[in-house]
């Protein structure tokens, strides 16, 4: 009873971006775990996320939604509104990465990252903001950060991705104090190094990685769902532009 008063999302409705696997499908799997029914929004399905929620007893529907479309992501989030009735949680984690130098990367390349990671991210945010509002919802929006938008990683040089992520850092903060009238809630978590598909790397970054991590292991996606989970519920009312930061302690060296 008392976990359910204070971390208990049961009636609630979460929207997952990027929830076909990695970190948006540990999310999305324990948004539901966690009383949520899940609309996952991905540019190819998430069915195998849908069907691992129902496995559990969850609800949940995958909707095929490009985050940079504008007009897309409005569609699907009246989608979400039409069926379950409501819209309380954002979980906005859709994203790429690319690790290519500045002078690898063109200014077509560096669009690319920013168009999914930032513009993407924004498109919504203001769209689920939007509808939460209309509704009378004081939700809660999370946006997935990185440590590369407060640290320089190395070896590898990725001057897109960091950009990027320190853009949503920032753009949190922002919508946030934008928002707090609405009692819409924005906070991001900043994960570290996970092993999802997406971290699959050379062999010579994961040496390099592995010494400077205090802990000296990757992360895992389960690792990052309590702070979700608590941003998502009640508990977190008081919380809002804040940025998370879950890496093993890799950034305090």
């Amino acid at each position: 009873m008392f976990l359910e008063e204070k971390f208990g999302l049961t009636g609630k409705t979460a929207i997952v971006t990027g929830g076909g696997s990695g970190i948006g499908q540990q999310a999305a799997v324990d948004l539901a775990k966690a009383g949520a029914k899940i609309a996952i929004f991905s540019r190819s399905g998430a069915e195998e996320t849908v069907k691992m929620i129902q496995d559990n007893g969850g609800e949940a529907v995958s909707i095929i939604a490009d985050v940079r479309e504008e007009s897309a992501v409005k569609e699907a989030v009246d989608q979400v509104v039409q069926r379950f009735g409501s819209v309380d949680i954002l979980f906005n984690n859709a994203g790429i990465c690319e690790h290519k130098s500045a002078l690898e990367a063109d200014a077509k390349d560096f669009r690319n990252i920013i168009e999914t990671n930032l513009v993407g991210v924004y498109i919504v945010a203001r769209t689920v903001a939007a509808a939460m509002i209309r509704l009378g919802i004081r939700g809660s929006i999370i946006n997935v950060g990185s440590i590369s938008g407060k640290i320089i990683n190395i070896p590898q040089e990725q001057t897109s991705y960091n950009a990027s992520k320190a853009a949503v850092i920032h753009m949190t903060k922002s919508l946030a104090i934008e928002w707090a009238k609405y009692g819409i809630r924005v906070n991001s978590i900043s994960p570290g190094y996970i092993k999802t598909p997406m971290g699959d790397v050379p062999k010579e970054m994961e040496e390099a990685w592995m010494p400077m991590i205090p802990i000296h292991r990757w992360g895992k996606t389960e690792e990052l769902t309590g702070m979700i989970i608590y941003l998502a519920g009640p508990s977190a009312s008081l919380t809002t532009g804040q940025d998370f930061v879950i890496d093993g302690g890799y950034t305090c060296l």
